[in-house]
């Protein structure tokens, strides 16, 4: 039955995690450690295994290639790969309490900066051809047409990069949570390229944690990660379904409903 229940909750997160680029650990860590029961640090190992397999995929698929920046990923994900060994270090000087208090902070956090941001579009009008080195063109389903970006704050970008590894590695969410809001409200990136760049980064920044989780024994039931990334992979491509139908608004305001109900457990309820 463990194994039945992960996989459809994967297939949950796996949808809402390829819909707005989180990686679904988001999702997945707060149903395992509160609906099933894992300990957190088991739930956060068995997430951070599926953020690996989900990021391969949406790097795979059409529509990820097709909305993802890949130079703007590959320098991003150098500064969170270090953030993520970074991450592994600090595991072992806090407590599991603290671990949730983290994760619930970041959610609520992410939850308010999208809905300061609900209306607004990073997108360039008229005819556009110099994009900057990390800018770009992006098919925009809300009009039909090519919309241009120009990438805004890169210092800030790149320390949220950083963030997000270490976030990636304590709470298992694979720092998409981070990236994905601060890429589209802050620094210039359309909310659907933020999703597919986040997604390509995500794989390489939960390796450190996944290597350190199994060094210290919490990865013992592989057949509960394997149930867990099956279910995550075949939800991404009914996330990618529903995404290419859903506004940029509707994505936003789905993506804070569902943080601030997990910031709400992991601050107050817990």
């Amino acid at each position: 039955m463990d194994v039945i229940f992960i996989f459809l909750s994967g297939i949950g997160a796996g949808s809402l995690g390829a819909l707005l680029g989180l990686g679904g650990g988001i999702f997945l860590v707060p149903i395992l450690n509160i609906a099933l029961g894992l300990p957190l640090a088991q739930a956060a190992a068995i997430s951070l295994v599926t953020v690996i397999a989900t990021s391969n995929f949406v790097s795979l698929a059409s529509a990820g290639r097709k909305s993802s920046n890949v130079r703007l990923a590959m320098v991003l994900q150098v500064v969170s790969a270090v953030g993520a060994i970074a991450g592994t270090y600090i595991l072992d000087v806090i407590s599991a309490r603290t671990r949730e208090q983290i994760f619930g902070g970041i959610a609520v956090l992410v939850a308010a900066v999208m809905l300061s941001r609900l209306n607004y579009r990073n997108v360039l009008h008229g005819s556009v051809e110099d994009v900057g080195v990390l800018g770009g063109w992006v098919e925009d389903p809300d009009t039909g047409g090519l919309v241009a970006y120009r990438l805004k704050r890169f210092p800030l970008a790149l320390g949220v990069a950083g963030g997000a590894g270490i976030i990636s590695t304590l709470a298992g969410i694979g720092g998409g949570v981070l990236v994905v809001p601060a890429l589209n409200s802050w620094c210039g990136v359309p909310m659907r390229v933020a999703a597919a760049t986040s997604a390509v980064i995500l794989g390489v920044t939960a390796i450190p944690g996944v290597v350190d989780n199994f060094a210290d024994g919490h990865l013992t039931r592989p057949i509960l990660a394997a149930a867990a990334v099956l279910g995550v992979l075949a939800g991404s491509r009914t996330g990618f379904w529903i995404g290419a139908r859903v506004k940029v608004r509707s994505l936003k305001i789905l993506m804070a409903v569902i943080l601030t109900i997990v910031a709400v457990e992991y601050l107050w309820l817990r």
